[in-house]
């Protein structure tokens, strides 16, 4: 329908918006050396705009939130990046991470929109999976396992997948018409996919 596709156009130009400028944020962040923020600044921030932007969803202040949280995602990028191209090969790392996101974002995107398929079913394996994720990540980064966080950005990467199956197929079968919302779903998977990729290529090279 009408509506559908209008959600559809907004939330894809809103997407690469927002991709570029925490891309730019990103850079400059790199380029600049800024410290990175620390795992309670990078949580609360980032609990902190998804909550803004959830309450703001409907609002004027929507996109400002989205910019702010798109930007600080960016900024928490920057140190993350600037440790992955200090490894060897590390440009090839982050290039071939990006490659992977993009490729991987516009197949399972591709796919939904040609079999309009619904993924609805997937919602609280997903939501479950990441939380099992998060506490995961905290433990390893605490107790200093890289395995286990190895094993977290493998399923990480694989969730991330999962939901960007699941948001396109929202938004295809009319579940999801804000297209804000919609926008930072994608945002998240997107980012997790990629930083997940990042650690397993950068660990794969880092031991060679």
């Amino acid at each position: 329908s009408d509506a559908v596709k209008r959600v559809l156009r907004n939330t894809y130009a809103l997407l690469a918006m927002t991709l570029l400028f925490s891309a730019g944020v990103a850079v400059a962040t790199l380029t600049l050396q800024l410290p990175a923020p620390g795992l309670i600044v990078t949580l609360v921030g980032y609990f902190g705009l998804l909550y803004a932007v959830h309450k703001l969803q409907n609002s004027a202040w929507a996109l400002p939130a989205v910019f702010a949280m798109t930007g600080f995602m960016g900024y928490t990028l920057g140190p993350l990046l600037t440790h992955s191209l200090a490894l060897p090969g590390g440009a090839q790392t982050v290039t071939l991470a990006l490659a992977a996101t993009g490729a991987t974002f516009l197949a399972l995107s591709g796919y939904v929109l040609m079999t309009r398929r619904d993924f609805s079913f997937m919602g609280g394996f997903l939501f479950v999976g990441m939380v099992i994720a998060l506490i995961a990540g905290v433990a390893a980064v605490f107790f200093h396992m890289p395995a286990l966080g190895l094993a977290v950005s493998a399923m990480v990467a694989l969730l991330s997948a999962g939901l960007i199956l699941f948001e396109t197929s929202r938004i295809v079968n009319g579940g999801e018409t804000n297209y804000v919302m919609a926008t930072v779903s994608l945002y998240v998977s997107v980012f997790n996919l990629f930083t997940s990729l990042l650690s397993l290529f950068g660990f794969g090279g880092s031991n060679e």
